[in-house]
C-alpha cells in the first residue's frame, strides 16, 4: 500500500509537470467552460432558470465519470508497454499498481473537477453555494468514483491496445447525450430517459445537481425529487458490481501476460508506426 501511494503521488506529480498531460488536464474543462459561457443566457423553457446554471453541475458529475476512461486509458498502455508485466513480476505488485492508479486517476480528477468549477461559478448564477451543498457535492463524487473506477480497470483490462481503447469513446459519448448533462432528460422521450437511468453518468449529473441548483430547480427533475435515496443504490450497486468483478478480471489479464505477448504489441504498434 505504501509503494502504491507512493507510485499514484509520484505518477500524478508528472502529469502536472509533462506538457502533453498538462494540456490533458485543462483541455476538456476549457472546452466546457467554452459551452457555459455561450449558454450562460440561454433559458430553459418558460421554467425561470437559465441552461447555463442548469447544465454546470451535470459537466462536473459527467467529468466524475469520465474517470473510467482515463483509468482504461492507464490500463491500456501500461499493458501494452509492459508496465503490467513488470508489476506482475513484483511480489504484492499488482495491488500496490492498481493503488497506484486509484490514487493517480483521482487525484487528477479531482483537479480537473476545480479547473471546471471554480472558473464555472463566476460565469453561471444562481449556485447553491452553502455546507450543505458542499457536503453533498463530496458524498455524491466519492460515490460516484467508487462506482466508475473499477468499470475503467475492468474496460482497460479488455482491450489489448491503446488504439483499440479508443472504441470505447463512442458508447461513453452516448451515454452522455442521452443522460441529461447538457439538457435536462425530462425534455427527452420516455425511453430515453430510463435508458439513460441505468448509466452512472446520468446518476453523478443528479447528485451534483442537488448539491449545487437551488431547491426550486427540482421541478425540471424526473418525479420533482432529487432521488438522494436512489442515487446512493444505483451508484451503489455500480460499485458493488465493479469491485467485484474488477479483480476477477484483473487477475486473470495478469496471468495472460508474458514477455512473448508484449513484445508482439510493441512489434504491431512499430508496424503502424512504420
Amino acid at each position: 500500500m505504501r509503494a502504491g501511494l507512493s507510485r499514484g503521488l509520484i505518477e500524478l506529480r508528472q502529469s502536472f509537470t509533462n506538457p502533453g498531460d498538462l494540456v490533458s488536464h485543462f483541455l476538456w474543462p476549457v472546452l466546457m467552460l467554452v459551452v457555459l459561457w455561450f449558454m450562460r443566457d440561454r433559458d430553459f423553457g418558460s421554467s425561470g432558470f437559465v441552461l447555463g446554471t442548469l447544465a454546470l453541475p451535470s459537466i462536473v458529475g459527467m467529468n466524475a465519470a469520465m474517470g473510467m476512461v482515463s483509468m482504461s486509458q492507464h490500463l491500456t498502455a501500461d499493458r501494452e508497454d509492459g508496465t503490467l508485466l513488470r508489476a506482475k513480476a513484483t511480489p504484492n505488485g499488482m495491488r500496490g499498481y492498481l493503488i497506484g492508479k486509484i490514487v493517480s486517476v483521482s487525484g487528477g480528477l479531482l483537479a480537473d473537477l476545480m479547473i471546471l468549477l471554480v472558473p464555472g461559478m463566476f460565469i453561471v448564477a444562481g449556485l447553491a453555494t452553502g455546507t450543505g451543498s458542499w457536503a453533498t457535492l463530496a458524498w455524491v463524487l466519492v460515490l460516484g468514483m467508487v462506482a466508475t473506477l473499477p468499470i475503467g480497470a475492468i474496460l482497460g483490462s479488455v482491450f489489448t491496445s491503446t488504439r483499440s481503447q479508443g472504441l470505447i469513446q463512442l458508447p461513453v459519448i452516448g451515454m452522455i447525450a442521452v443522460s441529461g448533462i447538457f439538457y435536462p432528460i425530462t425534455s427527452m422521450p420516455d425511453w430515453l430517459q430510463w435508458i439513460a437511468q441505468l448509466t452512472p453518468i446520468y446518476w453523478l449529473g443528479l447528485g451534483m445537481r442537488s448539491a449545487l441548483l437551488p431547491g426550486s430547480a427540482v421541478t425540471i427533475e424526473i418525479g420533482d425529487s432529487w432521488r438522494h435515496a436512489e442515487t446512493v443504490g444505483v451508484l451503489g450497486a455500480w460499485a458493488v458490481l465493479g469491485l467485484l468483478v474488477a479483480p476477477v478480471v484483473l487477475r486473470r489479464m495478469a496471468r495472460r501476460e508474458s514477455g512473448s505477448s508484449v513484445a508482439e504489441r510493441r512489434e504491431k504498434a512499430l508496424q503502424r508506426v512504420g
